[in-house]
């Protein structure tokens, strides 16, 4: 205990030369024979104001960084939420003492020195955890050497490109640098490259895993002058497992259900036209849920997106495939009806007709009708005979028209529906087959390119 009591007031002394106010306040109820006297003489003339080296270079601040947890990744706000441990290290040749061990003082008494100006230009709010006292840490080595560590959360702004989203990959940084202190007062470099900063190889986040980290040291250049700066960079890779669970399943399952018309009957309305709202309301809402944990308004199409909006034109196609099956199956069985309409007047012509031939044998039947025939017949040929006797005079110009026109029509056949059932059959492969080469085509531009 004798220790730690004298350890605890290394740093609580009287600065009877240029002495801290702070001190007089709070600490002036010990006296000078309490406190030893090499530390006496360590702090007498200290004064935290002015930084170490002053007028002889800049002081060179190493820092490293454990970061304890990520807890938040926001795509909205574009930030994330970080738990570090921050530790500086400089030297003061003010605090030299002799001997070969260090000092460790309470924080509390971090007001009596000099410390760096350190902040984080990103961050958006942060604060220092003070349970059950400000996590703080002070220690002072023989050769002057000062270790300044504290615990700090802070919430810092992260630029996303989310054009890949789910399958995106993030690279967020932490920035370090000196608020006042320019770089001919103070110069920051990482204790050990890369290896200064810990805990990012075991973090474990519920949406991303960290792919790749690495520092670097830059200037940060301000209308007041070149300031130094630590920069940390990481790489945050998506886990698409839960989006795919979430969303690209049902998503397929959706259209693959819209598909469950093509075998329904064109008779049955009610059934395919209840699947067709069905599974395009349902898609309506699916598309709305997956965009409520993303930025309102952006520039982004995000591939999230371009793949609802695929499902969502197949399953809308699919409703439309059948509303176009069921014109023509109306308008097929219109020609038919009136087909059978025609036929059966004939019929019941040819019947009378031969009831009248079997009655009166003797007498010569004259149908008007049939002499007529072969008279329109007759100027039917004789048309097409001036027709054909005009054609060999304009061949040479009418020979391109028509075989436009002879294109035109083989063109407009491929449209013709001979039978409205063939719809259902020829969508029961297109569909499928187009929506299986669209999605080998997305997967591959996403994760790939």
């Amino acid at each position: 205990m004798s220790v730690r009591l004298h350890a605890l007031l290394t740093l609580c002394l009287t600065f009877t030369q240029g002495g801290c106010t702070y001190f007089n306040n709070h600490w002036g109820e010990w006296n000078d024979s309490q406190l030893q006297p090499t530390i006496q003489k360590l702090m007498k003339g200290y004064n935290r104001y002015l930084r170490p080296n002053f007028n002889e270079g800049p002081v060179e601040i190493g820092m490293s960084l454990d970061i304890a947890s990520i807890d938040a990744v926001s795509e909205i706000n574009m930030d994330y939420t970080a738990t570090i441990f921050l530790r500086q290290r400089w030297r003061d040749s003010r605090l030299v003492f002799p001997g070969n061990e260090s000092v460790s003082v309470d924080g509390r008494l971090v007001s009596l020195l000099w410390i760096p100006d350190t902040f984080i230009p990103d961050s958006k709010r942060s604060f220092l955890h003070d349970v059950t006292v400000e996590n703080r840490l002070i220690r002072i080595f023989s050769n002057g050497t000062v270790l300044y560590a504290l615990r700090i959360t802070a919430t810092i702004a992260c630029n996303m490109d989310l054009t890949k989203y789910p399958m995106d990959r993030q690279v967020c940084t932490l920035q370090l640098e000196s608020w006042g202190y320019n770089l001919q007062d103070v110069v920051f470099y990482w204790t050990r490259g890369n290896d200064s900063v810990k805990g990012l190889d075991i973090l474990r986040l519920a949406q991303y895993s960290v792919e790749s980290y690495y520092t670097s040291v830059s200037e940060a250049v301000y209308e007041t002058g070149q300031y130094p700066k630590l920069v940390l960079h990481f790489a945050l890779r998506r886990n698409v497992l839960f989006f795919i669970l979430e969303t690209y399943v049902p998503s397929i399952l959706l259209v693959v259900l819209s598909w469950v018309s093509f075998w329904i009957s064109q008779s049955s309305v009610p059934a395919r036209t209840c699947i067709g709202v069905t599974t395009v309301l349902t898609m309506t809402t699916l598309m709305m849920g997956a965009r409520t944990s993303l930025p309102n308004a952006n520039c982004f199409i995000k591939a999230i997106d371009v793949y609802l909006g695929i499902c969502f034109t197949f399953i809308f196609g699919a409703l439309v495939e059948y509303a176009y099956a069921h014109f023509y199956t109306v308008k097929h069985h219109t020609i038919e009806d009136l087909h059978r309409e025609l036929r059966r007047e004939l019929n019941e012509y040819n019947w009378n007709g031969s009831i009248l031939s079997s009655t009166q044998p003797n007498r010569s039947v004259e149908t008007f009708p049939p002499a007529e025939e072969p008279a329109d017949r007759q100027a039917d040929s004789g048309a097409r005979s001036d027709a054909g006797a005009e054609e060999p005079a304009s061949s040479g110009g009418a020979g391109g028209l028509q075989s436009v026109k002879d294109a035109s029509r083989r063109v407009a056949s491929v449209f013709v529906v001979e039978n409205p059932h063939d719809i259902d059959r020829r969508a029961r492969t297109v569909f499928p087959a187009a929506f299986l080469v669209i999605n080998v085509l997305y997967w591959l531009y996403y994760l790939f390119l």
